[in-house]
């Protein structure tokens, strides 16, 4: 499932809408990272996306040896000597079954109890309030972390030429903290606990470390403009 702007499902696109404007590097990092995590949760990674994990560059950290920086590292290395069968196997293993998965990444599991409950219909009022729809023929509702993921990323980063998207660091922040912060760390921990976890526990331990620093950043906004 895909978070998309709903000018995309369908709907007229606005006269008017505003041009995207080039985001600053931190910006463009963050969004690149929201969407790496979306796309490696939703459906296993192809050859292709596994090479080109494996060929990249640290990231630039401001701390030495930051667990965020550790665990990046540990992910492109995992990607490097994993082929894509054995990831997409270990994909179906641990999201797919014919029952029920060991692991169901959906917030309203594990805010409400049980899927699509009230989390969910409240998750789909707010994403329609930014713009923001489940794409037509997706597999997955809205609150699956991957579909999260990419509705952060469009908050940040803005979407086929509609600037209106972009939300402030505020609006950003309570999406964050509400949809994301609140449950995501429970079912990562769950991920990292299976033994046949071998490159999602890489990505679950990346994804929690990349959500510890949002949070910490967001808390730093915070600060800075109470001053």
């Amino acid at each position: 499932m895909q978070a998309i702007p709903a000018q995309e499902c369908g709907r007229a696109t606005p006269l008017g809408a505003a041009v995207l404007l080039p985001l600053a590097r931190e910006e463009q990092a963050r969004a690149d990272l929201y969407a790496l995590i979306a796309r490696l949760l939703i459906t296993p990674p192809e050859s292709g996306l596994l090479d080109a994990l494996a060929a990249a560059d640290s990231l630039d950290s401001l701390a030495t040896d930051h667990p965020l920086d550790r665990a990046w590292e540990s992910l492109v290395l995992a990607a490097g000597v994993l082929d894509a069968a054995a990831v997409h196997e270990e994909f179906n293993d641990l999201f797919i079954s014919a029952g029920t998965p060991q692991i169901n990444p959906y917030a309203s599991l594990y805010l409400g109890g049980f899927l699509h409950e009230k989390p969910l219909v409240a998750l789909r009022t707010e994403l329609a309030q930014l713009g923001l729809a489940r794409i037509d023929g997706a597999g997955e509702t809205e609150d699956h972390l991957a579909a999260l993921c990419e509705a952060m990323r469009l908050m940040i980063a803005g979407g086929a030429g509609v600037g209106a998207l972009r939300q402030p660091l505020d609006r950003q922040k309570q999406f964050f903290e509400k949809h994301i912060a609140s449950w995501s760390s429970r079912c990562l921990d769950e991920i990292c606990a299976l033994q046949e976890a071998n490159f999602y526990r890489r990505v679950a331990e990346f994804s929690r470390e990349f959500f510890l620093v949002e949070a910490q950043a967001f808390d730093m906004a915070d600060e800075l403009n109470s001053h």
